[in-house]
């Protein structure tokens, strides 16, 4: 993973969390660009299609960690508001998603994100707002 902070830190691990259970794969992590994978398998609704609460999980993992990144040492970010609009589904393969940022400002970091598919079709189009904090241990 390519990366221009520190995420092997303990406040940055992915054991035990959603985002390890949703088998989210980060690729890069910069504060301008994040991006990861996540299988469609486990993360369907009852109709066997991608949930889009799946999606919005991918979305606001990566615009989060690159807003951690951009908020530096001794700050962190936290999403304040997502939004998402769903293009179209899947049901098998792996999703791809790509975080940019929107603004990186030193209060709030926002970021569009990007998911599509395996053939590059784009599945969800989401919005993140994060507010920079300083963080407690």
């Amino acid at each position: 993973m390519e990366t221009n902070n520190t995420l092997n830190a303990p406040e940055y691990s992915l054991q035990g969390t959603l985002i390890e259970r949703m088998g989210i794969e980060l690729t890069k992590v910069t504060a301008q660009v994040a991006t990861g994978t996540m299988p469609v398998v486990g993360n369907t609704q009852p109709l066997g299609l991608l949930h889009g609460g799946a999606s919005v999980v991918l979305a606001e993992t990566l615009g989060s960690i690159a807003a951690s990144v951009h908020a530096g040492e001794g700050r962190t970010a936290v999403g304040i508001e997502v939004s998402a609009t769903h293009h179209a589904s899947a049901r098998s393969g792996h999703v791809y998603g790509t975080a940019t940022a929107l603004h990186l400002g030193k209060t709030t970091a926002s970021y569009e994100i990007v998911i599509t598919d395996e053939s590059g079709r784009r599945l969800c189009t989401s919005r993140l707002t994060c507010m920079i904090i300083v963080r407690r241990d």
